[in-house]
């Protein structure tokens, strides 16, 4: 195959990312600064983002690259999400960072890694380049969740993560090997002929087996239950930032290439699938939402609260017609904007440097009396996870009750409704704690000027964009209808 300008066009995005990584590599050798390789990967995240922003609105033509990969409007669209939700990562990171003893300049060399392993996932049109892109999703992650590495709970999270990840991969890979051996290919427009009937018989053992370990090792990767149990020791062991990109940029890549294949290969036309997809939202829905209830850990809560949410992204897809695709896209971006700006909230009131992070409900309590406008912006973001109106969390409820509702889920709307409800409880009990009055001096507030630095500075960005897509959601609506696939 010969590349054209129009392919590398097609590309720049993933080639900038690539261009940065190595920028990043190269100053960490020559030069160790905190604050100068903290810049170069967010100039680089930038320009990588400015160049997808531009395929977006130049209306740039679907382009098939390889077998491997297609850039079209679907795939900018998650690219832009995972870049700028990187950037958000990467700023908090440098707050999170700066007291921390010890060599900090090769988080960002990992996490633009991760990156690209995140758009690579977004483009994936083949089982080759999902499991390539998947591994270079995870394989940093392990270090960077282990990153400070003289505490006990970021490498006991570390370590159940890099084993268990390899667990779901082994899965994965069993399942495309026995999915190859009876569709003869690995291309997921042409595995849909295939479970269609076309040419082979639909019901073959090995390749629902095989179907069955593909869904194991991606439900792993999303913490859908019963696969969740490595989430809460995770996110808990996890430095705050990067517990903030485990919960968004590696779950929306994920299930960005899991729509795709269910789009592309068919999945509608396979009634078992839908069924064993629908009995794990229902799962995750009520697993998630009755385990937070029970925490007491902030993070512990977040990590059980985002196994509930991708429940009712679940329920978005299983649903299908025209709204699905659609409404996963809706719920993704609003879940995206809101967790960063919890996290970010998270973040800024720990650091590396502490012995801890501000990790149980405690922690917070009076924080409204010590920062007013933190407070302030951590009690709007656990109402928009409640989905209360006004906020972003209310347009992707709104988005995957509409699903439901054209698909005639009505099961599975009842799940939703009744876990949007026990979801309010747990977050009411972190909300009221902000507001308690505290006859003791805690440490954990963030500094007094937070909102004049980078990662400040972020967090209240990510609270007028949630405001944005709650108050005036169209223009983001309008995106997400130009940038969906078609539902099979």
């Amino acid at each position: 195959m010969t590349f054209t300008s129009e392919h590398l066009a097609a590309l720049a995005p993933i080639l900038l990312l690539s261009a940065t990584i190595v920028a990043v590599m190269l100053a960490i050798a020559f030069n160790r600064r905190h604050w100068g390789n903290a810049t170069t990967a967010v100039v680089g995240l930038n320009v990588a983002l400015l160049s997808c922003i531009w395929l977006i609105w130049s209306d740039h033509p679907d382009t098939i690259v390889t077998p491997l990969f297609v850039i079209d409007g679907y795939a900018l669209f998650y690219m832009a999400l995972i870049l700028v939700t990187t950037l958000a990562t990467a700023t908090l990171s440098h707050a999170y960072l700066e007291r921390f003893r010890g060599e900090r300049e090769e988080m960002y060399l990992l996490l633009t890694l991760s990156a690209l392993g995140g758009l690579t996932l977004a483009c994936a049109q083949h089982f080759a380049s999902l499991f390539i892109g998947l591994e270079l999703l995870s394989v940093p992650l392990y270090a960077m969740i282990a990153y400070p590495v003289k505490s006990r709970r970021p490498l006991e999270g570390g370590l159940k993560y890099l084993v268990l990840s390899a667990v779901a991969s082994a899965f994965l890979l069993f399942g495309i090997a026995l999915i190859y051996s009876q569709a003869g290919s690995l291309a997921f427009a042409d595995i849909g002929p295939y479970f269609a009937g076309v040419g082979a018989m639909p019901g073959s053992p090995v390749a629902l087996i095989g179907g069955a370990l593909l869904l194991i090792g991606l439900a792993f990767k999303l913490s859908l239950v019963p696969f969740h149990l490595w989430t809460p020791d995770v996110y808990e062991g996890a430095p705050a930032p990067v517990a903030a990109y485990l919960a968004t940029v590696s779950k929306v890549a994920v299930f960005a290439v899991l729509t795709r294949y269910f789009v592309e290969a068919g999945g509608y036309y396979q009634t078992s699938l839908v069924s064993v997809l629908g009995w794990l939202a229902f799962a995750s829905i009520f697993v998630g939402n009755l385990l937070a209830v029970r925490q007491n850990n902030v993070k512990r809560m977040l990590a059980y609260s985002s196994i509930a949410h991708f429940g009712y992204c679940m329920v978005g897809l299983v649903a299908g017609g025209p709204l699905a695709v659609e409404a996963v896209g809706a719920y993704l971006m609003t879940y995206v904007v809101t967790s960063i700006g919890a996290f970010g909230v998270v973040t800024l009131t720990s650091s590396a440097g502490d012995e801890r992070d501000a990790d149980v409900i405690y922690d917070y309590r009076g924080l409204f009396w010590r920062r007013p406008y933190l407070a302030s912006i951590l009690t709007a973001m656990l109402l928009s996870l409640a989905g209360i109106p006004l906020t972003a969390g209310f347009i992707g409820k709104f988005y995957i009750i509409a699903a439901g509702l054209d698909g005639h889920q009505w099961w599975l709307l009842g799940a939703v409704v009744v876990g949007s409800a026990i979801g309010l409880y747990y977050y009411l009990r972190l909300l009221i704690s902000l507001f308690l009055l505290d006859p003791s001096k805690h440490r954990f507030a963030a500094s007094l000027d937070w909102a004049q630095r980078a990662g400040g500075i972020m967090v209240l960005l990510a609270m007028v964009l949630m405001l944005a897509l709650g108050v005036f959601p169209q223009p983001f609506i309008h995106l997400l209808q130009l940038s969906a696939l078609a539902p099979g």
